[in-house]
């Protein structure tokens, strides 16, 4: 950018080439003038010299002078004519040559040639001059002489050519001296301009950066006046006025340097991570210490929404504050909400006091400085977390601009605390959801099998026996069907309630799912299992429960007893014989306990080793069977995906439910040979009614570590020409969560080939929210105990609503299981789930169209 001085210097440089050019341009103007006109001159006198010589040899023509005397007179014009600045020649023409015979003469040109041809008068300019030229036409007394030619024939030619470089030499030298006295005027005229402006300029700038100076501060802002000078120029003038209305908007938007410095140190503070929401109070009690390095803030609070009219205040102290000082502040806050619309009654708000550092000197404060030092935002409608407003005490009061600074602050710790209560309420409540059955708030199937795996582990390091239980309600099912499922879900959470009664501290009881119950006995053998099974037996004779009917509603039990090590050493072989004993208590006429002899040890591990004969047999002979369950387009109310599900054809029409087989074969190392089967005869039903649906196919956590698996795919839709994209694979995550890494491997080479990927049973471990981020999911399956429950019970209603949003929001299909009426579909609908299964939509079949030809009710 150039500096003033660079300016001035151009514009004094400015005026001298000004100068110059104006010097310039007058004498090349004025010699131009000049040379016209001396040429206008030229060949004004050519054209009279021309006409003089042309009458003077007419009158000589008319005398009857002979041709020596005509040549004679033609010499002396030319010889009088060498001390002039023109030269006159007599040209003969065709016809006087003809006559009278040719004469020794400059050559034709072309300028004589004209004037011969055309008759008229001839000019040119030539290097140095003019050059004129005269026809001599022939008249009636010409005719006398030159009898061959008739009236107005050209007989001759006569130029004259004017020399007037002598002429403009003379005239330029006679401007030269002229121009070069007025030359210096219009240089000192511009240097006057120049110097002019430049003080004017100087003058100008001198006020503004004077002005200038003087701003330090915002507050400064209104100390700038330069609108009281005139200074000579409207330009400037009008330039000052906005610079000074500039000011005046500065001096309401403008915040001082400390004071964003302040606000940016505050703001770094407000960071979220995993260790805020572990308690997000102690967060704000370390924020509150953060904050005070900034500026001297006593309090903090906070107003949550809990409830309809129930609201919660939290007051956070720096630190201990007097009794007087907390009634004080609780009073003045109680105050704030009673003048907002949105608290009716501020004795239905709770108050929690939290301090954030224990030590250091009391807080004693006046009602006065309480009063004006406390700054508030209220919100008319709850925001994150259910916040409604928040609160500071710090002395600031008095600042206009600080208070703005805290005012924009509090808007953030709005959303800040409000989001951190959030975030802490919603992972209670996934963890609590993760582990528990939202029905009976028993722990769930995923917690047992780990607390199963678990208790394997210390009884074999400290080598103690322990017992579990299978227990199962009999006839459960002609409950539901008699008096409904609401019913039949208060009948099992009384049964929840009447089991757990007959435990000790410390065992553990969880739902395994539907009306079966799971229970581990730690330090317990064979006589403790049997005592704590007769007492369930006791406490379920004496549960009834009345009906809508008023009928009284009584259920037995059957309960299946094994011992580690006695029976087995895996948890999973464990369950298996528990679950085995529990089935031959009902055949053996139910309401008992199934306790198992040396008898019963051998047939159960005969019975698993039939079981995988069975399956394997099946695989090789190709007996497992595909059955199609029907999806649901909830707005649409049409079919438009199935999932794929497995079952075993044996002899005699019977047919093995997928329950009965796939953790055997899981545990043999069969399950991924079944899948191929279950793939390659459902893909062939797809092919021969041309479905081009999605095809939602379950996927073994085994098939993670076979690097057949992906090839083998490709091959089966490729053999049976279904695109990749209709193939949607359902991956269980509490089944694959210890494989993660591998898992995510395994995921994107699914994608990368163009399947779809589902995650099953949604919210029934601890990192489903984590898959969500870490994969490209496409569709989730939500647990069917929060859709069987969420009619029923708020929390699951919730939950439910929470995660339709949230896969809404990252672009992903929702899917709800277990939709068993059409009570449920409702609230599918309600919550913006846009498929559903379940029996209410259609049973598993082995039909295909005639499952795709099913609508819902």
């Amino acid at each position: 950018m150039s500096s003033l001085k660079t300016i001035k210097a151009f514009i004094l440089t400015a005026a001298l080439g000004v100068s110059l050019v104006l010097f310039l341009g007058m004498y090349l103007a004025t010699t131009r003038v000049y040379d016209r006109a001396v040429n206008e001159s030229a060949a004004a006198l050519a054209d009279t010299v021309a006409q003089g010589t042309f009458n003077a040899m007419y009158q000589i023509m008319r005398r009857g002078w002979t041709r020596e005397q005509l040549e004679e007179f033609i010499g002396a014009i030319q010889s009088s004519a060498e001390d002039a600045t023109y030269k006159v020649t007599i040209y003969r023409g065709a016809l006087v040559s003809e006559r009278f015979g040719t004469i020794q003469q400059p050559p034709i040109d072309p300028l004589v040639e004209r004037t011969l041809f055309r008759g008229k008068p001839q000019s040119e300019e030539v290097p140095g001059g003019v050059r004129s030229a005269r026809p001599l036409v022939a008249r009636v007394e010409c005719l006398r002489c030159h009898s061959n030619a008739k009236s107005g024939d050209v007989l001759g030619v006569i130029t004259v050519h004017q020399e007037l470089a002598p002429l403009v030499a003379k005239a330029k030298a006679d401007l030269l001296l002229p121009l070069l006295l007025i030359a210096p005027l219009p240089f000192v005229v511009a240097l006057g301009v120049a110097l002019f402006l430049n003080r004017r300029i100087n003058d100008s700038l001198a006020m503004l950066q004077g002005n200038i100076d003087t701003v330090n501060k915002v507050s400064d802002l209104t100390h700038i006046e330069l609108q009281q000078v005139d200074l000579g120029f409207n330009e400037l003038n009008t330039l000052f006025a906005k610079v000074e209305e500039l000011a005046a908007k500065l001096r309401g938007v403008a915040v001082d340097k400390e004071l964003l410095e302040f606000e940016i140190r505050l703001l770094e503070k407000f960071v979220i991570t995993s260790e805020v929401v572990r308690d997000w109070r102690e967060y704000v009690g370390y924020l509150m210490v953060d904050i005070n390095k900034v500026i001297d803030a006593y309090t903090l609070f906070s107003i949550f929404k809990v409830d309809d009219e129930l609201f919660d205040l939290d007051i956070f102290w720096i630190r201990p504050p007097s009794a007087a000082t907390r009634a004080m502040m609780e009073e003045s806050v109680r105050r704030i909400l009673a003048n907002s619309s949105q608290f009716s009654d501020v004795s239905t708000v709770t108050i929690n006091h939290n301090i954030a550092q224990a030590d250091g000197p009391e807080i004693v404060l006046d009602h006065a400085g309480i009063e004006l030092q406390t700054k508030t935002l209220l919100v008319d409608t709850p925001k994150i977390g259910g916040i409604v407003g928040i609160g500071v005490h710090a002395a600031l009061k008095r600042d206009e601009m600080r208070m703005l600074v805290i005012e924009s602050i509090l808007s953030t710790l709005l959303n800040v605390v409000g989001s951190v209560k959030a975030i802490y309420k919603y992972t209670k409540d996934l963890e609590f959801y993760a582990t528990r059955d939202p029905l009976t708030n028993l722990y769930n199937q995923r917690l047992f099998w780990e607390m199963l795996g678990y208790e394997v582990s210390r009884a074999e390091r400290h080598s103690y026996q322990f017992a579990v239980l299978v227990i199962d309600l009999d006839n459960f099912k002609a409950i539901n069907d008699s008096y409904g499922h609401a019913f039949g879900d208060r009948f099992l959470q009384a049964f929840a309630t009447s089991i757990h009664g007959a435990l000790r501290t410390g065992d553990i009881l969880a739902r395994y799912g539907g009306d079966e119950f799971v229970v581990v006995l730690p330090e317990s053998g064979a006589e403790q299992a049997y005592a704590v099974s007769e007492r369930i037996l006791a406490n379920s004779a004496d549960l009834s429960l009345q009906s809508p009917d008023l009928a009284t509603v009584q259920a037995t039990v059957s309960i299946g007893i094994a011992i580690y090590p006695e029976h087995a050493k895996d948890p999973k072989d464990l369950f298996l014989f528990a679950d085995n004993m529990m089935y031959k208590a009902k055949t053996g006429g139910k309401n008992r306990i199934g306790f198992p002899t040396a008898d019963d040890v051998v047939e159960v591990f005969r019975s698993i080793g039939e079981k995988s004969l069975i399956i394997a047999n099946a695989i090789t002979d190709k007996r497992v069977v595909p059955y199609f369950q029907p999806i649901l387009d909830v707005s649409s109310n049409e079919v438009i995906a199935v999932e794929v599900l497995s079952r075993i054809h044996l002899e005699g029409a019977q047919v093995m439910g997928a329950h009965e087989f796939i953790e055997i074969a899981e545990k043999t190392g069969l399950i991924h040979k079944l899948d191929y089967v279950v793939m390659e005869k459902s893909f062939e039903q797809v092919q021969k009614t041309g479905y081009h649906g999605k095809i939602f196919v379950n996927l073994s956590p085994r098939a993670l570590v076979l690097n057949e698996f992906i090839p083998e795919v490709k091959r089966l839709t490729t053999s049976y020409h279904i695109p990749p994209e209709q193939v949607v694979f359902e991956i269980t995550e509490r089944d694959t969560v210890k494989n993660i890494t591998l898992l995510e491997q395994f995921v994107n080479d699914l994608k990368l080939e163009g399947f779809g990927l589902a995650i099953d049973d949604f919210g029934s471990g601890f990192s489903s929210f984590h898959y969500l981020k870490r994969f490209p999911i496409d569709y989730v399956k939500i647990e069917g105990d929060f859709i069987v429950n969420m009619i029923n019970d708020p929390r699951d209603r919730a939950f439910v609503h929470s995660i339709a949003d949230l896969a809404q929001q990252l672009g992903i299909q929702a899917l709800a299981e277990f939709v068993e009426n059409e009570e449920v579909l409702e609230h599918i609908r309600q919550a913006g789930i846009p498929y559903a299964q379940g029996y209410h939509i259609g049973h598993p079949s082995r039909d295909l169209p005639a499952v795709l030809a099913r609508r819902a009710d």
